[in-house]
């Protein structure tokens, strides 16, 4: 830490200035944080989904995957993880030329070893989304390691985007979120090291006491108080 860190006060009062007041400011703050039998009930197959469509995201116009999507879920079996697992060869070649989707080779292949790594925590843990639910928030950026480490391109930003999009409870470390950050005295500058991201984590667990707020609305405020 390179200072005394804000009080979160300071800073939503910051980002309701710049948005119109805290009413204004409620409204713009994300309510689609699932409980954990909520992510439970969620089938596997729409989990892989969502992260081959996090993948193809990064670094892509984002409205043309949206607008391409229902060909991926045709291209890819729905997602199915068994048969996803045990694309062939001629799978991988016949979606490497189908016109329908971004034909990117090395994103096609995610898919299998995302399927393997669904299938594997499942094996574990009873279903994706129950492995999801159970992991705590107060150690979000251990979840972001262990995608990292286990998930194929699940680095960076495109884990995080996805469990924002499945609703799993976290933030995003986006520009102005990390700008916020070092304006806070969180970090000094992007954190890439364990350390650095373990004070990014103990700083929203802060918040989260101070306020009561989830760790993605905290997210959003930090980002919105960003000029």
């Amino acid at each position: 830490m390179v200072k005394k860190i804000s009080r979160f006060k300071k800073i939503f009062e910051q980002a309701a200035d710049r948005k119109g007041g805290r009413r204004a400011l409620k409204k713009l703050l994300p309510d689609s944080i699932k409980t954990p039998t909520q992510l439970s009930a969620v089938p596997d197959d729409r989990y892989l989904a969502e992260i081959t469509k996090s993948i193809f995201k990064a670094g892509f116009v984002w409205k043309v995957i949206d607008n391409k999507w229902p060909a991926f879920e045709q291209a890819f079996w729905g997602f199915d993880i068994q048969t996803c697992l045990h694309m062939s060869p001629e799978d991988e070649d016949r979606l490497c030329t189908d016109k329908r989707i971004v034909r990117n080779r090395q994103k096609i292949l995610t898919v299998p070893r995302n399927a393997g790594m669904i299938a594997e925590i499942t094996k574990q843990h009873g279903c994706f989304g129950r492995f999801l639910g159970a992991w705590p928030s107060e150690d979000y950026v251990g979840l972001l390691d262990y995608f990292k480490k286990y998930g194929e391109r699940m680095g960076g930003n495109s884990c995080q985007y996805f469990l924002r999009f499945v609703g799993k409870d976290g933030f995003l470390l986006t520009p102005d979120v990390i700008r916020a950050l070092i304006n806070a005295g969180v970090i000094d500058k992007a954190p890439t090291a364990k350390t650095a991201k373990r004070a990014v984590q103990d700083a929203f667990n802060q918040w989260r006491e101070e306020t009561g707020l989830n760790l993605a609305q905290i997210s959003r405020v930090l980002a919105l108080s960003i000029g």
